[in-house]
């Protein structure tokens, strides 16, 4: 499963505050793929099933949260060479994990197998009463 450290060399970054309001996820989306237009040319094939792969795996993140964190309360998004990384931090210090094997007839319980399958590198770290889970996709540039 995912490591619990990253380092990032980070260019630049954009932080939000996140206060559980209803759509939320589809905010994340917005706010995510906004900064993919700014930080990557997203034009070709490659960039654009990665910007995909990013917007999948917030919705995955940012729905977890609401559903197994408590709240998420601030999204985090940083762009370094080839990279864009992304954190999200909520109220519920237990460790992600799987509902069990992942079995593809399954309505839900996918999230952490598509951060296995679709980033570089993901994780999560605990904080305070929280905890911060992150990922990583390389974009191309």
């Amino acid at each position: 499963m995912g490591s619990t450290s990253q380092l990032r060399p980070v260019t630049t970054g954009r932080r939000f505050a996140l206060d559980g309001e209803a759509g939320v996820v589809a905010r994340c989306r917005d706010l995510t793929r906004e900064a993919l237009h700014d930080w990557f040319p997203l034009d070709g094939p490659d960039a654009a099933v990665a910007a995909g792969d990013v917007l999948l795996l917030v919705s995955e993140v940012v729905t977890n949260a609401c559903r197994h964190g408590g709240f998420p309360y601030e999204l985090e998004l940083a762009r370094g060479p080839g990279r864009i990384w992304v954190q999200v931090s909520d109220t519920s210090a237990l460790r992600p994990r799987p509902l069990g094997p992942h079995r593809a007839s399954r309505s839900s319980g996918h999230g952490l197998y598509l951060l296995e399958r679709l980033s570089a590198d993901w994780g999560w770290a605990r904080h305070g009463t929280g905890k911060t889970v992150w990922f990583a996709v390389d974009m191309p540039e």
